[in-house]
């Protein structure tokens, strides 16, 4: 188990201080830490504050970048984009990109200087890549006009994360969404009446995990136990994130470059951590054995879908959202014996954490948007729509008295012919498809209390065992310069190329594991001792300059 020093924790922040200070005014004027308040103020509110509703004094439009989700396709007369006109006056023009293509197509809008002025679904550090153009904005220069984001950061203590995604010049370029406390999501869904027939307890650790799957290969030797999605585009999206986080390292989703190891005090290369590699271990015994389908980190969604509802495999990958908008009612209607929970996270040999961190993606901000005349009043509106308790509340539940009702107690209930994850099963319409909201592009982050609002009883048992587990330690800045980004920039990609290559093939037998020296020295050989370096060098001077 890894710790950082209560002094790592709260390194100063060039930018937090004054911010920490402007959160608890009403008018959001405080002059920017960089280049003062914009003149570009048409249609902007003069006085705008916390807990006040953005409504632009002229009628504006921004266009946003958007992930369009196969569940819930965009709708131009989605009651989300007529009630948030109505609300804020301002018409948003939905960019729409598939979400199998959205980081790819991103990237092209910026590099071509098309990009949208709102880029949101960004996670970091995918920011990164833009920040030696100048594609983006230092949106901490802005900071002072989004009094709710500032409100946030400093109620809930978010100087750690912030100075996580500060970069070397000072700034941040990335709005990030803001939960108040970490929330665990993702994990594997289970055929919970196999486990009954079998007399298996739920899995708590990874050891027992394995053993579940061995039972279930022991009763049903032609089957796979598991099979997995969200291999495509990245190889074990999920399955790879949450097996390296239960070891101490990073992949799939959460796969960097560089991981912190407080016991040796500095950052280590990832794909070349003696953890990294006893999670390929565990992987690739359970390829070996025939209890993972190889084909899972390959293999589209739908198939891998397929398997599971239709009683090929027992255990995938799963959300809270998945658990019920892609496996529950299909797999029953299949088989209507048939069981189903998402399981706590199984625990590794660093112990029970919770990995997750309290960001989410967040919000670049394109380079053109500084131009625009609107300006101050795009920023005003972001700021309601992804960081206001009434912003929150509206694209997570929508119109009160058409797709909710709230009580005297704050407690929130679907309209009868709404349903949502399963909270109203049967009901003719869908709080996504029919109307927009609960929409990823906007409905993520802020007070957990709004966070387990659409919590159904299942759900909030998965989250009561997570929420006895501890969170991992926010790993400290370590932002590269301009001259030193560019360098890393042109080794990332051949390493990544490697590391994906590499840890696939160990993990599907393709690549014995007992030539891991000596693709170890491979990765050497592509500059990962160098990177490695450079990351540590900037930490040591990213320390000096924040903390002492």
């Amino acid at each position: 188990m890894r710790e950082i020093s209560r002094r790592q924790a709260i390194i100063g922040l060039g930018a937090f201080a004054s911010l920490a200070l402007t959160a608890c005014g009403s008018d959001g004027e405080t002059p920017a830490k960089g280049a003062g308040t914009p003149a570009n103020k048409a249609g902007s509110m003069a006085s705008y504050g916390v807990g006040q509703q953005f409504k632009a004094t002229e009628p504006v439009s921004f266009d946003v970048l958007y992930n369009n989700h196969p569940f819930y396709p965009d709708k131009a007369d989605w009651l989300l984009w007529q009630e948030m006109t109505k609300r804020t006056n301002v018409t948003l023009k939905p960019v729409e990109v598939p979400l199998s293509d959205y980081e790819k197509k991103r990237s092209l809008l910026i590099a071509s200087g098309d990009a949208p002025l709102i880029i949101p679904k960004t996670y970091h550090p995918q920011e990164e890549a833009f920040v030696s153009s100048g594609a983006v904005l230092p949106v901490s220069e802005y900071f002072n006009l989004m009094p709710n984001f500032q409100d946030k950061l400093a109620k809930w203590k978010f100087q750690p994360e912030l100075n996580s995604i500060m970069q070397n010049d000072g700034e941040i370029y990335l709005l990030p969404g803001l939960h108040e406390g970490v929330w665990a999501d993702y994990s594997f869904a289970v055929r919970t009446d196999i486990l009954e027939k079998l007399k298996l307890e739920v899995p708590k650790t990874l050891d027992d995990f394995y053993n579940m799957l061995k039972a279930m290969k022991a009763e049903y030797p032609d089957l796979y136990p598991m099979t997995d999605r969200w291999g495509v585009p990245t190889p074990g999206g999920n399955l790879f994130k949450l097996i390296m986080w239960a070891y101490g390292s990073k992949g799939g989703w959460a796969y960097a470059h560089s991981t912190w190891d407080a016991a040796l005090g500095k950052f280590a290369y990832t794909g070349a951590m003696p953890q990294y590699k006893q999670a390929l271990e565990y992987l690739n015994k359970l390829v070996k054995e025939k209890l993972l389908d190889p084909e899972s980190f390959t293999q589209q969604d739908e198939a891998a879908k397929q398997k599971f509802i239709s009683g090929k495999s027992f255990v995938i990958s799963s959300n809270a959202q998945s658990l019920i908008n892609d496996y529950r009612a299909a797999l029953t209607e299949n088989n209507p014996d048939a069981k189903i929970a998402k399981i706590p996270v199984p625990i590794g040999p660093v112990g029970a954490y919770k990995f997750d961190s309290r960001m989410e993606n967040g919000i670049m901000i394109s380079k053109k948007a500084k131009e625009n005349k609107n300006f101050v009043a795009m920023m005003q509106f972001i700021d309601w729509l992804w960081y206001s308790e009434a912003g929150l509340e509206f694209v997570k539940w929508g119109v009160e008295g058409t797709t909710f009702t709230k009580d005297a107690s704050g407690k929130y209930k679907l309209a009868d012919d709404v349903d949502y994850v399963g909270l109203n099963p049967g009901a003719p319409k869908h709080l996504q498809k029919d109307f927009g909201f609960g929409n990823g592009v906007f409905a993520y982050g802020g007070p957990t209390k709004l966070l387990q609002s659409t919590f159904s009883d299942e759900e909030m048992e998965f989250q009561n065992v997570m929420n006895t587990r501890k969170q991992w330690p926010v790993e400290p800045g370590a932002p590269l310069s301009e001259e030193e980004r560019e360098q890393a920039s042109m080794w990332e990609t051949p390493l990544k190329d490697h590391v994906t290559q590499n840890s696939l093939k160990f993990v599907l037998g393709e690549r014995d594991l007992g030539e891991w020296d000596a693709y170890v020295k491979e990765l050497e050989a592509k500059n990962s001792t160098q990177y490695i370096t450079l990351v540590n060098g900037a930490y040591e001077r990213f320390k000096k300059t924040h903390g002492g």
